[in-house]
């Protein structure tokens, strides 16, 4: 038996993956893993992958991609159900939930985050920090500031604020949100983002440029990005995003799950696996240890888990819990793309506001008709 398994390119994302499948109880599974880069992890077409490879890591705004084309195979009826109630009960926030789309199982969370914020200890005391969005404007003003903007994150950074301010983003096929509250976010958005130089930064290069600057000029806050565990270990800590006035805390759901393509025989031996990868000892350990970042609620409550992240779990476990679930219908991961590149156009003054939000919600009607390239 040899098998082919497709993950994203960081650390977090291959690590533990290729360490387990070497482990002598998993090793004749003959697994291999590839990887891509995170910008082809979030757009790359499920469909495609599927005819390639056995194993893919995939986001949950897929499913509907993959549903639609029967990319991947449902894993209902695989395990035995008093295990699967378990895993979700098991895990953080709608982790497993997010994998789910018609009755169906078609992924296993192994990985959990959320958009978070992140700030340098060495510029930033922690009770400094904002608590809500309108303590960030002001702080603001006397920090350098930057937002998550690259490729779909801008679209995310915008409705996770419209979800702390009170509105759910996506849950009417005819608008995206109200008209009122996307300019209001959108205005605080430009009130925000002072670190210009980082628009075009992903996640994973907003917190390297952070955790690389010793300048105490440079960005020292960023309210909302994808947390990454391995970054706690150096001038970075995370906190939870800042809430509405309400106490609404506003995040996106991210994270990873694991599923097997159409073309993927489940034997006894890679159900196993999988299991296993979605058990204690996995989880709570050998995941923490190949610097992955784990999805069970047992990693994210454990002491000697914490410790070693510097409190990372601890930090932001309250929005990780909250956080909002994208829509997952086929063509939300092309309005995504689509949005954000007008909400980063109005961010650099190309389109005004009003304008702004008329793209977003022609984008969003005619992805929802499947009919947005």
């Amino acid at each position: 038996m040899a098998l082919k398994g497709l993950t994203w390119d960081h650390p977090r994302g291959w690590a533990s993956l290729r360490e387990a499948s070497r482990l002598p109880e998993w090793s004749d599974l003959g697994l291999t893993w590839q990887a891509q880069p995170l910008e082809g992890f979030e757009s790359a077409s499920l469909e495609a992958l599927a005819e390639e490879y056995d194993l893919l890591v995939i986001d949950h705004p897929h499913l509907g991609e993959a549903d639609s084309s029967g990319a991947l195979r449902p894993l209902d009826g695989l395990f035995d159900p008093a295990t699967s109630s378990a895993w979700r009960v098991g895990t953080v926030g709608a982790s497993y939930d997010s994998y789910r789309l018609g009755g169906r199982q078609l992924a296993l969370p192994i990985d959990a985050s959320a958009q978070v914020a992140a700030y340098r200890r060495d510029l930033v005391a922690r009770d400094q920090l904002p608590a809500t969005w309108d303590e960030a404007v002001v702080f603001a003003g006397t920090h350098r500031v930057a937002l998550s903007l690259a490729g779909p994150h801008a679209l995310l950074s915008f409705a996770s604020i419209c979800v702390a301010l009170g509105e759910r983003p996506g849950g009417d096929p005819e608008r995206f949100i109200s008209r009122s509250m996307a300019l209001h976010v959108l205005g605080l958005m430009r009130s925000l983002n002072s670190a210009t130089e980082a628009i075009d930064d992903n996640p994973i290069g907003l917190l390297e440029r952070m955790s690389r600057d010793p300048s105490p000029s440079g960005i020292s806050y960023c309210p909302l990005v994808f947390g990454y565990v391995g970054y706690s270990r150096g001038r970075l800590r995370f906190a939870d995003a800042p809430a509405g006035a309400g106490g609404g805390r506003g995040s996106t759901l991210g994270g990873t799950g694991i599923a097997l393509s159409h073309r993927c025989d489940p034997t006894p031996a890679l159900l196993g696996f999988l299991s296993w990868l979605m058990g204690d000892e996995a989880q709570v350990g050998f995941i923490p240890r190949h610097e992955g970042q784990p999805a069970s609620r047992a990693a994210w409550d454990d002491d000697l888990v914490n410790r070693a992240a510097h409190g990372f779990y601890h930090d932001v476990l309250s929005t990780v819990e909250d956080a909002w679930v994208r829509p997952q219908y086929d063509g939300f991961v092309r309005f995504q793309s689509a949005a954000s590149q007008v909400i980063r156009a109005h961010l650099c003054d190309v389109i005004e506001a009003d304008r702004a939000v008329e793209s977003i919600e022609s984008d969003y009607r005619r992805s929802r008709k499947g009919v947005i390239s």
